[in-house]
């Protein structure tokens, strides 16, 4: 519930305390912010990065995909990590949160905790508030300043979502874990050229690893590949909720997913690293 997770958010606009009920919510220097009926409080003001957010269409594309079980595997490790590495305190926040997913599953690995879920996308946003009975969710921009306490934060998630690397350092707590899930160099291989689909930088390890260095100490890696045997309407699914949605033609894109063998074979491919913040005294 949204109220469960006011202690460990700030205003974003003067760092007052938050507090309030089911309809708005309020610093101690009167700044007020909307919930919306879906449960999550619009914290984003001014000039939102609106380019960058889920669209309604790759929202429910994702819920289809996701509530088929194909990426549990990968909720899973996230969940079984964050709760290996946890400190005792402080709450689990998803930095670019999509639909609170992999969010719902580390708070079922972490009883008594709670999730604060941020994204832009108020579509996402709209499940995100269900996501789990313990999370809160609110729009935000990753790349500013986060409407989070500083040291509050006991795991820091970060599936395929922007990394603000001095603002993680500052909203986790000492022993707080940074948890950062990439797809893989080789992830989708087989859909890559038949489909015309985004490629992953293979060099994806390098650039988080000097995005983060500075202030975060890598404490291990756990890869993972998920072959798949998919329909064509589970590709189109896979497709449409990725960040190829926005470069492919809808209707040339159709004909090409027709085209492949059923059922479809595919390797989804991750990594999952574990970082531990540097002490910058």
């Amino acid at each position: 519930m949204l109220a469960d997770v006011l202690p460990y958010l700030r205003c974003p606009v003067c760092g007052g305390d938050l507090a309030g009920g089911e309809r708005v919510i309020r610093c101690t220097a009167g700044h007020s912010f909307d919930v919306a009926r879906q449960g999550y409080a619009g914290l984003l003001t001014g000039d939102a990065r609106a380019g960058t957010a889920d669209t309604a269409a790759m929202v429910a594309a994702r819920v289809e995909f996701l509530d088929g079980g194909h990426f549990a595997p990968l909720a899973d490790l996230i969940a079984e990590r964050a709760a290996a590495a946890a400190p005792a305190e402080g709450c689990v926040l998803d930095a670019g949160a999509g639909t609170g997913y992999h969010l719902g599953a580390v708070l079922d690995r972490l009883p008594g905790r709670y999730g604060v879920a941020l994204d832009v996308s108020k579509h996402a946003l709209r499940r995100a508030a269900r996501a789990h009975p313990r999370a809160g969710a609110l729009t935000w921009d990753v790349w500013r300043p986060l409407p989070v306490r500083t040291g509050s934060v006991g795991v820091l998630l970060d599936v395929f979502a922007p990394r603000n690397a001095g603002e993680f350092h500052r909203v986790l707590r000492p022993d707080g874990i940074l948890l950062v899930a990439t797809p893989a160099a080789h992830h989708l291989d087989e859909l890559v050229g038949p489909l015309g689909l985004l490629t992953v930088d293979p060099r994806k390890a390098e650039r988080v690893a000097d995005t983060l260095g500075e202030r975060f100490a890598p404490a291990g890696t756990w890869p993972l590949e998920l072959p798949l045997r998919l329909t064509h309407g589970q590709v189109a699914s896979l497709v449409a909720m990725g960040p190829s949605a926005w470069h492919t033609d809808p209707e040339a894109l159709r004909g090409r997913i027709t085209a492949l063998a059923e059922p479809v074979r595919v390797t989804a491919a991750f990594e999952v690293r574990v970082f531990d913040s540097r002490d910058e005294s």
